[in-house]
């Protein structure tokens, strides 16, 4: 995973040794970067501390900075129907961004907020909060979604395009990138672009049907 180099950074505002609870709740009042200041409230990981698997997106938007849980808007759903078709119960993975907090601009006109790729310096920044989560939840497979969450976890280097749907070994877990699934509401063709996305994780599924070594517990 990526280093914090920036000089903005999360690390100050994590507490050591926490559990998913406790991180949350720190989370609430992080200002490890300036995006806390527009968006309404941190939109932390939600799932069990026990997870096989980690799924990782870009950053809540308008609906999940709104409600403070992640993927509850149109991607959400869309995620959450292929969950389902791929035998992965939603319940049974734990949910989270790379940035905690909505980036955005407002529309020229009414009180819509647009979604606005978060800068990497904003994304490094934000990144030990994702360090803790994995650290505590000790996933088998970590599920990249989309470019910014693929970069953050596999380094700048990575492009989904080339690699998505591998697994990726990783010395702690192993990874699979797919596209965001607002990229496929985004698409052309979306059928095609859900069938692509439904492929992925089903790889996935097939993967965490594999023998996997003994459950790491967390401290």
């Amino acid at each position: 995973m990526a280093t914090t180099t920036d000089k903005t950074s999360a690390a100050e505002f994590v507490p050591e040794g926490a559990d998913l609870a406790a991180l949350r709740r720190a989370a609430a009042g992080c200002r490890g970067c300036h995006l806390y200041e527009p968006a309404t409230q941190t939109v932390f990981g939600t799932g069990p501390e026990d997870a096989r698997v980690v799924l990782v997106g870009e950053q809540p938007g308008d609906v999940e900075d709104r409600q403070g849980e992640p993927f509850v808007g149109p991607a959400g759903r869309l995620l959450d129907k292929a969950l389902d078709e791929a035998d992965l119960a939603r319940e049974g993975v734990y949910l989270t961004n790379a940035v905690k907090h909505f980036k955005f601009v407002p529309a020229e006109r009414g009180k819509r907020r647009i979604h606005k790729t978060p800068a990497r310096g904003e994304v490094v920044a934000c990144l030990p909060w994702l360090r803790a989560e994995l650290g505590r939840v000790r996933p088998d497979l970590v599920v990249c979604l989309g470019a910014t969450a693929a970069k953050a976890v596999l380094g700048t280097g990575f492009k989904v395009t080339e690699r998505r749907g591998q697994v990726e070994r990783g010395e702690d877990y192993d990874v699979i990138a797919t596209v965001h699934p607002s990229a496929v509401l985004r698409a052309p063709d979306r059928d095609e672009a859900y069938r692509g996305f439904l492929a992925d994780l089903k790889a996935v599924r097939a993967h965490l049907g594999r023998p996997s070594p003994e459950r790491r517990t967390a401290p």
